[in-house]
C-alpha cells in the first residue's frame, strides 16, 4: 500500500470522525443526558421492583434518539440566531461543519428511529407522548413561543418537563398522579434555572432579537421572578413527601437542596453579579440531578414519614 493511499485513508477517516462529532453535537448531548436521566428515574419510580431490562433499554434508546433529534431540529431552525451569540456560534451549523439539508435528513432519521423503537418495543402511549414532546419543543417552543413572548421558557418548559412522564408511561403504560408530580418539579425548576443563564447572557440575547425576560423587562424584574419561581419550586418539591410518595431520605435531601437554591435566589435578588448568576445556573443543573437521584434512593430504601 502506497504512502499516498494511506494518507488518503487517514484524511477520509479524519473527515468521518469530524462529521460524526458534528452530528453528535447537534443533539446537544449535555442537555439530552439530563433528559434521559430524568426519564430513567421515572421508569424506576414507576415500579416497586426492577424495571424489565428490555423496557429499560428500549425506552432509554428511543427517548435519547427522540431528544437528540429535537435538539438537532432546534439547531437547524435557530442557526442564524446561534451565529450571533458567543455561547452558540461554535455549533456545527453556524461553523458550516454540516449543512442544513444534512441536519434535516439526520434529525428526521434519528427521530423516526427513536419513535419506531418506542412504538414496537415499549408501547404506543410512550411513543405518542414522546412525539408530542418532540413537537412541543422543536415546533411550538422553537418556532412560535421563543421569538414571541418573554414567557417562552415558562410555557415551553412543559416539553422539558415531560421525560419522567415518558419513563413512567414506558413501564406502566399509563400516566399517574405521581408522574405528574415529577413533571411539575421540572416545570417549576425551568424558569429560575434558565433565567439565571439569561441574566449573565443578557447582552447576547439582546443582540439575537429574542424577547428574553432580562431584555424585555429588565434585570431587576428578572431577579425578582427568579426568587418567586424558586419559592414555587420549593413548594412543589415538598409534594412527594406530603403525599407519601417519598420518605425521610428524600425530605432531608430536598430540604438541603432547596435551602441552597433559595440562597442563590435571594442573593441574585439582593446582591447580583454575573459570577453569582453563573454559579446559580451551574448549581441548578446539579440540583435537579441530585433531586432525582435522592428520589431514586428513597424509592428503594424507603423510611415513611
Amino acid at each position: 500500500m502506497s504512502s499516498s493511499t494511506i494518507s488518503d485513508m487517514a484524511t477520509n477517516f479524519q473527515r468521518f470522525s469530524v462529521n460524526c462529532r458534528s452530528f453528535f453535537l447537534l443533539c446537544k448531548p449535555r442537555v439530552s443526558a439530563l433528559i434521559v436521566f430524568t426519564a430513567i428515574i421515572g421508569m424506576f419510580l414507576a415500579t416497586p421492583g426492577m424495571v424489565p431490562l428490555n423496557i429499560l433499554l428500549a425506552a432509554t434508546v428511543g427517548i435519547a434518539l427522540s431528544s437528540g433529534a429535537a435538539a438537532a431540529f432546534n439547531c437547524l431552525i435557530e442557526q442564524e440566531i446561534d451565529a450571533r451569540m458567543a455561547r452558540t456560534r461554535g455549533r456545527p451549523l453556524p461553523t458550516k461543519q454540516v449543512t442544513s439539508s444534512q441536519t434535516l435528513v439526520f434529525a428526521t432519521i434519528v427521530a423516526t428511529t427513536g419513535l419506531v423503537i418506542l412504538y414496537f418495543y415499549v408501547n404506543p402511549l410512550t411513543m405518542w407522548l414522546t412525539f408530542g414532546t418532540f413537537l412541543g419543543y422543536a415546533v411550538i417552543y422553537t418556532i412560535f413561543l421563543k421569538p414571541a413572548t418573554p414567557l417562552n421558557i415558562v410555557i415551553g418548559g412543559a416539553s422539558g418537563a415531560m421525560p419522567p412522564i415518558l419513563g413512567w408511561a414506558a413501564v406502566n403504560n399509563t400516566v399517574s398522579p405521581e408522574a405528574l408530580i415529577l413533571f411539575l418539579i421540572i416545570f417549576a425548576w425551568t424558569p429560575p434555572h434558565f433565567w439565571a443563564l439569561a441574566l449573565y447572557r443578557r447582552g447576547e440575547y439582546a443582540k439575537s432579537g429574542l424577547p428574553m425576560l432580562p431584555v424585555t423587562h429588565g434585570e431587576e424584574f428578572t431577579r425578582l421572578q427568579i426568587l418567586y419561581y424558586t419559592l414555587i419550586l420549593i413548594a412543589v418539591t415538598l409534594i412527594p413527601a406530603a403525599m407519601g410518595m417519598s420518605g425521610w431520605i428524600y425530605l432531608l435531601g430536598i430540604l438541603a437542596l432547596d435551602a441552597r437554591f433559595l440562597w442563590y435566589a435571594i442573593n441574585i435578588h439582593r446582591n447580583y453579579s454575573d459570577d453569582l448568576a453563573k454559579r446559580a445556573f451551574r448549581f441548578s443543573i446539579w440540583y435537579l440531578t441530585w433531586l432525582f437521584a435522592v428520589l431514586l434512593v428513597d424509592h428503594y430504601f424507603h423510611f415513611p414519614i
